[in-house]
């Protein structure tokens, strides 16, 4: 099957189905999976226009909602966390679509970037379950009980919750901040910033992953509708580059995600938070090293 704007040609079961392991894999550490299937675009495929970014956000359009309605099914969206996350991002979003635009159209480089990304937070990730190996922390579901928050408070200066019976705080501003600035790297990257953020969360607030999962899935698709509009809204601007997204592309990888992320989000209480921590960490390493490398 031919992909006129990516301009590829590949057989329509392919995409669905990377998607689904993809996403079943990742929505379980609160990823939509749009951070892998970016490399599987560029390196396998073999679409590298500035249009992927945006067909990796239409990607996310489709495939989150049904895992976000999962996340609220089980009383586990933390909605103020939610919100914050997205009134930080939304800008950073926009800013990111232009850098990626403006200044980073050379796929060579862009996988530079990538790498570079992914890398950070790979060795983020590894320092942290490397240092808090052995204090206990890895925790397991018993129940729906046991997995539902509860919000003690919500102001302009902090955020209070409850989960398994330990209270979480942490600060409106920082939070904010923090998402701004993961917003444009993620407009860049097109992954709407949740990929960025999850990790964030865990490592510098000791946020429990699986109360932020909904949280981050959320404020990706939120953002991701924002990211596509935006490329699609410059698209008419820049008559000779491919930025407007591969529509027909994006929705077969999101058919694949919708069931990925469902599932993934339906069996996440089953999996140890350490072990969902390693395996997002692990293929990070993997993909940031193969970019770099490549590079030079």
């Amino acid at each position: 099957m031919l992909f006129e704007t990516a301009g590829i040609e590949v057989s329509p079961f392919i995409p669905p189905l990377v998607a689904f392991g993809v996403s079943f894999l990742t929505s379980m550490a609160g990823l939509s999976g749009a951070f892998l299937l970016l490399p599987f675009q560029m390196s396998v495929l073999g679409y590298v226009h500035p249009s992927v970014s945006a067909t990796n956000q239409l990607f996310n359009i489709v495939a989150i909602p049904a895992g976000v309605w999962r996340f609220v099914k089980e009383g586990r969206m933390v909605w103020p966390l939610t919100l914050v996350v997205v009134v930080g991002t939304l800008p950073g979003v926009v800013i990111g679509a232009l850098i990626r635009v403006l200044y980073l159209p050379d796929p060579r480089h862009f996988k530079l970037f990538v790498g570079g990304v992914l890398f950070y937070i790979g060795c983020r990730m590894a320092r942290e379950l490397l240092v808090g190996k052995g204090r206990g922390g890895d925790r397991k579901g018993q129940g729906a009980g046991d997995f539902q928050t509860r919000v003690l408070f919500w102001n302009r200066k902090e955020i209070a919750y409850t989960f398994q019976g330990k209270t979480h705080r942490f600060s409106v501003p920082g939070i904010s901040f923090m998402s701004f600035i993961v917003g444009i790297i993620g407009g860049i990257y097109g992954i709407g910033g949740g990929a960025i953020i999850a990790p964030f969360f865990v490592s510098f607030y000791g946020l429990p992953i699986y109360t932020v999962a909904g949280a981050t899935l959320m404020g990706t698709f939120v953002t991701s509708v924002t990211g596509v509009l935006f490329y699609q809204g410059m698209a008419p601007f820049f008559p000779t580059m491919h930025i407007a997204p591969d529509w027909g592309l994006g929705v077969l990888f999101g058919i694949g995600g919708i069931a990925g992320v469902y599932f993934g989000a339906r069996c996440q209480r089953y999996m140890p938070e350490n072990g969902l921590k390693w395996m997002l960490c692990l293929v990070l390493l993997g993909t940031a090293g193969k970019y770099i490398i490549g590079f030079f």
